[in-house]
């Protein structure tokens, strides 16, 4: 018996999906992804970086004033 999606549309999930630990069908799954937003910022004298933790922003500022 395959999982059920933990979504509304209530769609079997993949075995292998499942074993991964991902509870929601590609569809939704895809749906969920797209609405992620990370910035990317450039780094001091260096490459871009994807933030996901907003106080890692004040760690690049290089003329951050205080501790």
């Amino acid at each position: 018996m395959k999982p059920k999606c933990k979504c509304k549309c209530g769609e079997p999930i993949a075995i292998g999906r499942a074993r991964l630990g991902y509870m929601t069908c590609l569809p939704c799954g895809d749906r969920e992804a797209r609405k992620m937003r990370w910035p990317v910022v450039s780094g001091h004298k260096s490459s871009f970086f994807v933030v996901t933790n907003p106080e890692d922003l004040q760690q690049l500022n290089p003329k951050r004033v205080g501790g």
